[in-house]
């Protein structure tokens, strides 16, 4: 029986080779020795701080103005990117409280920048008119509105305390004149000039508005110079300028004091240089912190744990200071010479000018060889009184008059009054002559007789002699008057605010050899 044969693959058939699918393979992981981990669940970082300009700038509200005036001030700042730089630097301790305290009262933000017209945020500058302070009140308002100026301290240079006034004055101008810029004005001008300047323009049917005003150079300028700075701040590339990012968020913080302490002391405490701690203290006038029964201190945040630590467990004496009370017949040389100080040095610790003279009893600061408890109850029990530093006149004693309201008149103590004049007993006769050294003091004439207002009233001015601290006196623009509640410098330039960088504190200028209360030098 004939075998069939298999039938033959084709050609195409032969090729074609199974096809394989790999299945996958499962990973077997070996059991870990340690007990599963539990995922972190981190908070999401918080978004960057807003740098503190962008703030301010969003917070603009004071009306532009525009004009060459302007464009000058630009120029001035674009040409100095060195001043404008340390001005802003300096800024970056106080810029944070000063847009708080704006915002929460309501205010328009361009008011952080004043004190850049003021002052160039410098603490320790001083004007012809002896403004102090980055708001530079002059110091009759400041006494004004609460800001003291004793021996041991000027609260116009306090930067929590004067920003507070400062901003209770301009809010009361502006309640005054309803308008932001008149109420800069009269911050700059006085309240009285600008009323008055009003007024003349609406009888004479022109507008009462700022740039219609007739006003000084100096108040004429101030707006610009404030607008120069907005525009800056709000595009400085434009200028050419870089302005370093200050973050939106606190620099500092206050912290109660209730033991008397040397300046030095209180830096060392805090890790801090000593410019540094007088940079956001600036108001005390003398090498040790004194004169009330607590101090606030502001110090930077990341120090003032640290501080308050420290100082909780110092608990020795920290004050190497101490009253001494002159002798009669005793030379201020004599004192210096005994406490190896020189005698310029002496006179600037206790604000006394190079022709100051003082009398047996008068007290004075001087070193003591170490600190000790003696030294600081010394300083507990005396009185210091610096020489005045306004001009010397003679008051006539009315009826009804006592020491206390010819005190109350020129603003000095019952106390001065007794030493300037040696009086044993509190009665005054009618028509007795007492010797005032004020800064209210009688209005000079244009022929140079004097005058009789309410605040001077039966003084009869003598030649002034020579300021106590070496400054120059203040003086009233030419053929105006002193205007009242004045709180800025008068006759201030460019070349004057650049150079109030260079102001020094009472401490380092005592090193320096130079008299507290230097004004800055004019311009014009």
């Amino acid at each position: 029986m004939p075998v069939a044969e298999a039938p033959k693959a084709s050609p195409a058939e032969s090729t074609i080779e199974p096809q394989i699918v790999a299945a996958p393979i499962a990973k077997v992981r070996a059991p870990s020795p340690f007990p599963p981990l539990v995922e972190a669940e981190l908070e999401s970082l918080p978004p960057p701080a807003e740098d503190i300009w962008e703030r301010i700038v969003k917070g603009y509200s004071i009306p532009d103005v525009e004009g060459p005036l302007v464009e000058k001030w630009e120029r001035f700042y674009a040409d100095r990117p060195d001043y404008v730089a340390r001005m802003v630097d300096r800024s970056r301790r106080y810029l944070y409280h000063i847009a708080n305290e704006i915002d929460q009262r309501g205010m328009p933000l361009d008011i952080a920048l004043l004190p850049m017209v003021e002052s160039a945020f410098n603490p320790l500058a001083n004007s012809v008119a002896r403004a102090a302070g980055i708001w530079q009140f002059i110091p009759s308002t400041g006494r004004q509105y609460g800001l003291d100026q004793n021996f041991w301290f000027d609260s116009r240079r306090d930067v929590i305390a004067a920003t507070d006034k400062a901003l209770d004055y301009l809010q009361r101008l502006y309640g005054m004149f309803g308008d932001w810029q008149l109420a800069l004005a009269a911050y700059n001008w006085g309240e009285g000039n600008v009323t008055r300047a009003v007024a003349k323009n609406r009888a004479r049917g022109r507008p009462g508005d700022y740039v219609s005003l007739d006003m000084p150079d100096e108040t004429r300028n101030y707006l610009p110079k404030l607008q120069a700075i907005k525009n800056i701040i709000r595009d400085p590339e434009r200028y050419g300028l870089v302005l370093a990012d200050i973050p939106d968020a606190p620099y500092f913080v206050a912290v109660k004091v209730g033991r008397k302490i040397d300046v030095s002391k209180a830096a060392e405490l805090a890790e801090l240089s000593e410019d540094e701690f007088l940079a956001l203290n600036p108001q005390h006038n003398r090498p040790v912190i004194a004169g009330a029964d607590e101090f606030t201190i502001l110090l930077p945040i990341d120090n003032a744990e640290l501080f308050a630590a420290k100082l909780d467990l110092h608990d020795q004496p920290l004050v190497s200071w101490q009253a001494y009370r002159l002798k009669e017949g005793e030379s201020l040389g004599q004192v210096a010479a005994k406490f190896g100080l020189p005698v310029q040095t002496l006179r600037t610790i206790n604000g006394l000018g190079t022709r100051a003279r003082v009398h047996g009893g008068h007290l004075l600061l001087v070193p003591a060889e170490r600190p000790s408890r003696a030294a600081d109850d010394s300083l507990s029990q005396a009185i210091f009184t610096a020489v005045p530093q306004g001009r010397t006149f003679y008051h006539t004693v009315r009826r009804g008059e006592t020491l206390t309201s010819v005190a109350r008149r020129y603003q000095v103590t019952v106390a001065d009054l007794r030493e300037w004049n040696r009086l044993s007993r509190s009665a005054l006769r009618v028509g007795q002559q007492l010797r005032v050294t004020s800064d209210v003091v009688p209005a000079a004439s244009a022929r140079g007789r004097s005058t009789r207002s309410a605040a001077t009233g039966g003084a009869k001015s003598v030649r002034a002699p020579a300021k106590s601290t070496g400054g120059v006196r203040a003086a009233a623009p030419r053929g105006k008057s002193a205007p009242p509640g004045k709180a800025a410098g008068n006759s201030r330039s460019p070349v004057a605010d650049a150079r109030s960088e260079d102001a020094k504190s009472p401490q380092a200028r005592s090193r320096a050899g130079a008299s507290p209360g230097a004004s800055i030098p004019s311009g014009r």
